[in-house]
């Protein structure tokens, strides 16, 4: 009988880049100039992404662009998050009683810690070059640094699947 065998890697292609944007701006200021200067359409997603750990649950902000000419798809990502937990102190003390709020800095991408926001870009059209979306992202004055992610050496890349 013969054996027939299926080569899973055959199905999958990384087929997105990822560029990491260094700005103090908020999540949409950001959107509203990267749609000014890109040309795109980034809209706020009904759907942001929520991580669980053990301080608390967060959430990610998303902003999409689902280009119907080349069937890429742009997802602004927020990478960095904060968990406010609340801890009650029921120690004998001076201030017996009291609820102390602990923030917690959370992160999309922890191994880029530095990094505001992630760009992804799928399906990245031939006519599209990712360093040529940097140097436009970098014409923002309120943008620090913009640069392309190599996702091959990233641990955390599960979290980019939504």
């Amino acid at each position: 009988m013969a054996v027939h065998r299926l080569l899973i890697d055959d199905f999958v292609t990384i087929d997105y880049g990822l560029i990491a944007i260094h700005s103090s701006l908020e999540d949409y200021r950001l959107a509203y100039f990267m749609n000014r200067e890109l040309s795109i359409l980034l809209e706020k997603s009904n759907h942001d992404i929520g991580v669980t750990i053990n301080e608390g649950e967060s959430c990610f902000s998303r902003f999409i662009f689902e280009n119907p000419d080349d069937d890429s798809m742009w997802n602004l990502i927020q990478n960095k998050a904060k968990v406010i937990s609340m801890q009650s102190n029921t120690s004998t003390s001076l201030f017996e009683d009291t609820d102390m709020s602990l923030t917690t800095n959370v992160f999309l991408m922890p191994e880029l810690k530095k990094v505001d926001y992630v760009l992804k870009i799928e399906n990245i059209p031939a006519h599209l070059e990712l360093d040529d979306i940097v140097e436009k992202l970098l014409t923002i004055k309120q943008v620090a640094t913009a640069y392309t992610i190599d996702h091959t050496k990233l641990k955390s890349k599960n979290n980019l699947i939504f």
